[in-house]
């Protein structure tokens, strides 16, 4: 059986309006195959609310939004279709919040604890959430204070950062690399010294040990000498020095009380060193006794004469 042209045409065009209906449906919130229970929200403002936008509980979708429709009094009453296996508390809040920075919206139930469920065609509390961009608004205001700021800084970083500026640094860290080389030619010399010298390090250090040894010896002999020191310091403590020095001031005493006489002539001594006549009667004495010496070794005959035989005195 051959079927027309015509009667293809009428099929395909007909099936077409069909899924046009149901696809218009569907995008309008009508569920076509399956039966839904419809809520009712009245709401101030629903900027940036559509038909068949989402209606979510903790984000997941349970229905959509089916119908809207603006009260005389402006406010605009919102129909939801949800799906009849969930059960909706008659005390649940229908909030209408914002899902994107564009400020798109959709209803969002925050569930009630009642235990008495909403039954179809009931009206919910309504509410408002304000919208995403305007809770950022603050945010915004700050990060635009927070750009400005960076702009400021930037162009003060562009005017320090110019040519001179940068050929100054340059300069720097070049005069940095040549002081880092001259310290490693330094160090490394450094190191060839010490390694040619460690011949005579390690004598001074065994001389140093040496001498070491030698004072720890010598330790012994100077805390024997620290003891005879402490011992004589002792005895000079306990010995009597008052008397010694009151003996010592006696003396002195007598001696200078000698001295006075012998200045004031008192005394053969004050008299010999003070008066004059008895040192010439003592030079004249001398000077006989000299002169009496010289004749008797010129005239021995006349003090002295001897005889084996005797003889004849003069």
């Amino acid at each position: 059986m051959k079927i027309s042209n015509e009667t293809k045409i009428g099929a395909l065009t007909a099936i077409t309006i069909t899924v046009l209906i149901l696809g218009y449906s569907f995008l309008s919130g009508n569920d076509v195959f399956a039966g839904s229970n419809k809520y009712y929200a009245i709401y101030n403002s629903v900027e940036g609310l559509t038909v068949s936008k989402p209606v979510l509980v903790n984000g997941f979708q349970i229905g959509r939004i089916s119908k809207m429709q603006l009260q005389p009094d402006g406010r605009t009453t919102v129909e939801f279709k949800i799906d009849p296996k969930y059960d909706i508390p008659n005390n649940t809040l229908a909030k209408l919040e914002s899902t994107d920075l564009l400020g798109g919206k959709a209803i969002v139930f925050q569930l009630g604890n009642s235990k008495v469920f909403a039954e179809d065609q009931d009206t919910l509390k309504a509410d408002i959430q304000g919208s995403l961009a305007e809770s950022l608004q603050p945010i915004q205001k700050k990060a635009e204070q927070l750009i400005s700021k960076m702009d400021s800084s930037l162009a003060a970083i562009n005017k320090i950062l110019n040519p001179n500026f940068q050929k100054n640094i340059d300069r720097s860290f070049m005069s940095i690399a040549n002081s880092l080389e001259t310290l490693e030619g330094t160090t490394k010399k450094i190191d060839k010294l010490v390694g040619s010298q460690t011949g005579h390090i390690d004598a001074i250090l065994s001389n140093a040990e040496v001498v070491s040894g030698s004072l720890k010896n010598s330790t012994a002999h100077i805390n024997g000498m620290s003891a005879n020191f402490e011992k004589v310091s002792n005895d000079i403590a306990n010995s009597n020095i008052k008397q010694t020095l009151d003996n010592a001031n006696k003396a002195m005493a007598d001696l200078q009380a000698t001295i006075s006489k012998i200045n004031n002539s008192q005394g053969s001594l004050g008299l010999l060193l003070n008066d004059d006549k008895m040192y010439k009667n003592l030079a004249d004495a001398s000077n006989n006794l000299n002169n009496l010496f010289i004749d008797l070794k010129a005239h021995p005959k006349r003090y002295v004469s001897f005889s084996v035989f005797g003889g004849k005195k003069d």
